[in-house]
């Protein structure tokens, strides 16, 4: 029996086992769009109950999506992107956190992973997550295909059940979201067992953090300005606090002058009140306030400074790139070097 054999065997007795369990009632994916002409479906057509429930972490479309978009604009057209899904399993429940790209070349039209940059990519995620296991991959598309069921067979050698996620960036649809989670099922096709891929349901689970980037995404992205963000809207609120408080200030000031100039009646009463919010004022000239308020002008502008040096920093990279992609497709010489160097 050769390997290949082995793993469908393998998977198609799981499946066997997990289907046995009662069924979970999740809200249902976005549904796969139907082959194209002469494409041969690899998606299974009967309504089937996933073998396993899935939470979906915001952060991972918005990696899936930021690796399609940079890779498009680098191009110049839609470029097919690949990559890891990490997160926690328990039992059934699976809880897709995090990802991160994976390099694939192209051989003869099919898709070979580089291993060796799987493994060092997940020795050093260990590092940083080492309570996450590598769950399955991602890519993007309308429908998986023939292709994808190859790179899937592939990833079984990682993961003997991962899961699948496909990105159709091209399919939004209102608030629902393009994205669908698949397994692979073991299913008899012209009396053969074949490897095909069933749709799952999931649902999504965000923590506090995950929330706020979201939200100001969200913001950004739906045409609103950059300032109705959370941070902008607490600013704002201080700002309207302050303005406040010297309006009234400036109000008590204009009353005591008035009643120093004789404009307006003596009111001892408003006179005492004034006295006892002045004795409150040299407080705020101490040594002590001094302090706190040098060293907080002092990070105010130490983060700046920061910020302009991480921008020339930064626009600095960017312009050695360009000279090194120039310099590499224009064939330049030493002659081109000899004006650096």
């Amino acid at each position: 029996m050769s390997s290949a054999d082995r793993i469908d065997f393998e998977m198609e007795v799981e499946v066997e086992s997990a289907s046995s369990g009662p069924p979970v009632d999740l809200p249902n994916p976005t549904s796969p769009a139907p082959p194209a002409a002469g494409t041969k479906s690899v998606v299974v057509t009967t309504a089937t109950s996933g073998s396993v429930t899935v939470s979906l972490h915001p952060l991972v479309i918005m990696n899936v999506s930021e690796h399609w978009t940079r890779l498009r604009a680098q191009e110049g057209s839609p470029q097919t992107v690949i990559g890891a899904l990490i997160g926690k399993q328990k039992g059934r429940n699976i809880e897709v956190m995090n990802s991160f790209e994976l390099v694939f070349s192209v051989i003869d039209g099919d898709i070979v992973i580089d291993r060796d940059y799987y493994n060092l990519k997940e020795e050093q995620f260990k590092q940083v997550f080492s309570d996450m296991d590598f769950l399955g991959w991602y890519t993007t598309g309308d429908t998986p295909t023939e292709r994808d069921i190859a790179v899937h067979r592939q990833i079984c050698d990682i993961n003997e059940c991962p899961v699948m996620l496909m990105l159709n960036p091209a399919g939004i649809k209102g608030d629902q979201l393009p994205v669908v989670l698949y397994e692979s099922v073991i299913d008899v096709v012209n009396g053969r067992a074949t490897m095909l891929l069933a749709p799952l349901s999931y649902t999504l689970a965000a923590e506090e953090a995950e929330r706020i980037g979201v939200d100001h995404v969200a913001r950004v992205s739906s045409g609103e300005a950059a300032l109705n963000s959370l941070v902008a809207e607490h600013l704002t609120a201080q700002r309207s606090a302050i303005k406040m408080l010297v309006s009234r200030v400036r109000a008590v000031l204009a009353t005591v002058r008035a009643i120093r100039d004789g404009t307006l009646p003596p009111r001892p009463a408003l006179l005492r009140e004034a006295r006892a919010l002045a004795n409150r004022l040299p407080l705020l000239t101490s040594q002590q306030f001094r302090t706190h308020f040098y060293n907080q002008c002092n990070d105010v502008a130490l983060m700046t400074s920061l910020g302009t040096i991480t921008k020339g920093c930064n626009a600095i990279n960017q312009l050695v790139n360009r000279f090194n992609v120039l310099y590499d497709r224009q064939g330049m010489g030493r002659r081109m070097r000899g004006l650096f160097f």
